[in-house]
């Protein structure tokens, strides 16, 4: 298939790929590690089309035409927890997981390297498999693959980690409970891994399947590969990591509208960031701040100047007026964060602080069209190795509590943007 480039004044361009489900958020949805990822020379996404099927779509970077492939695959669209997730390890083997909300592992792994044929699913390890939600793929330096899911469910649930090892083309298990909830709660997690190899996850706990039970704010990271695990003091943990014994970086009580499973990143000197939204006080509105260390402590800025209150109550997706954001941070410290907001008409928005200690945040639209209830997702690696920006884009609608919008097949697209354009 062969696309014309949409180009806007900030230098955004839009690639469109095919069309795809767009009655929930299930191919926009925030958790997808990854939707977009590139290997090499090329670069894949992956996403559901109104069938239900899983869609793996490849090209060469640069180019505008993409093939796609249908694998034998399917998912449960109606639901929009059931999203796919993507990995390419050292080698060029596609893993996919996909499906999931709290039902057995659905994995597979492309035949050969840049394969856009997959095998039939297969177990990673034999354990841990019945309940799973939130699968995520992280790359390690080595060539090898992190897996990160809950185990369990809202409420009652705990981070479990596997890694990949291409050597010998086998996951093991390095956490059944990195972060145990108790059967009392669960963490809603986000990680990264950084250009040292250090992994870094922060967390808020859910005290039931209720949203608005979200609270506080806590850390770990792992200079091991995932093997042990400490505080940002340097301190070990002894795991798993519970309630108790967790790093609160910052308190945010119940009901002040705290969302789970957002962003976070690292800088170069290995310091973390992590971008979320709440209410400071029960009568603020809802704004996006961002945690971070500065290598003493951590502190807290506010990105947002929101106008209009909204509140977060209930199980289940929900149809919220801002999209859960993402963040990113270059080689000069720079700092991004993408999001979708109504008070935008929706579009697709970038918040970015040149200078941490000034704090000061500019907004730019990086498109001027409506995305429904689009949420952030992007290329990691090209990121990391070419720092541009390539955004998983499809309008997208979203009904409270797994109900649907009627909305027929909307085009998928890759949003193209080299931030440095914005400073010329």
């Amino acid at each position: 298939m062969t696309n014309n480039k949409k180009v806007n004044k900030f230098n955004s361009q839009i690639v469109p790929v095919d069309k795809g489900w767009a009655k929930n958020s299930i191919n926009t949805t925030i958790f997808r590690h990854n939707s977009i990822i590139s290997h090499g020379k090329y670069q894949y996404l992956s996403y559901y089309d109104k069938e239900g099927s899983v869609i793996v779509a490849r090209r060469v970077l640069g180019e505008e035409s993409w093939e796609i492939a249908r694998t034998q695959h399917k998912g449960n669209t109606l639901d929009a927890h059931n999203s796919i997730s993507m990995g390419i390890d050292g080698t060029g083997i596609i893993h996919l997981s996909w499906d999931h909300h709290v039902n057995k592992l659905k994995y597979c792994r492309s035949i050969v390297p840049h394969s856009l044929e997959f095998s039939e699913q297969i177990s990673m390890t034999h354990s841990k498999e019945r309940m799973v939600t939130y699968p995520e793929f992280y790359n390690l330096s080595n060539g090898g693959l992190l897996f990160f899911y809950r185990h369990g469910r809202s409420g009652k649930g705990d981070l479990m980690v596997n890694r990949y090892d291409v050597k010998s083309k086998q996951w093991s298990i390095i956490q059944q409970k990195l972060i145990f909830g108790q059967r009392e709660r669960n963490p809603y997690w986000q990680a990264v891994v950084d250009y040292q190899d250090v992994i870094h996850v922060s967390w808020c706990w859910r005290e039931s399947p209720d949203v608005e039970t979200n609270h506080d704010i806590c850390y770990a990271k792992s200079v091991d590969v995932g093997e042990s695990w400490m505080k940002s003091t340097g301190e070990k943990y002894k795991l798993p990591i519970t309630i108790e014994n967790a790093e609160y970086v910052w308190r945010i009580p119940q009901k002040r509208e705290l969302v789970n499973t957002t962003t976070m990143t690292a800088d170069n000197q290995g310091n973390p960031y992590i971008v979320t939204y709440w209410r400071i006080s029960k009568d603020e509105i809802p704004q996006y701040h961002l945690i971070f260390h500065d290598g003493k402590e951590w502190r807290t800025l506010q990105i947002s100047e929101r106008k209009t209150s909204f509140s977060l109550r209930g199980g289940g997706t929900i149809r919220i007026p801002i999209s859960r954001p993402k963040i990113l941070i270059d080689s000069n410290n720079c700092i991004y964060v993408l999001f979708r907001d109504e008070e935008r008409n929706n579009r697709v928005s970038i918040a970015i602080c040149k200078d941490i200690k000034k704090g000061r945040w500019d907004i730019h639209d990086l498109t001027k069209e409506s995305y429904g209830f689009w949420e952030p997702s992007y290329d990691t690696q090209l990121w990391k190795k070419e720092e541009k920006l390539h955004v998983f884009l499809q309008n997208v609608g979203q009904g409270d509590a797994e109900s649907l919008d009627d909305i027929p097949p909307q085009t998928v697209s890759v949003l193209e943007w080299n931030p440095r354009n914005i400073f010329i």
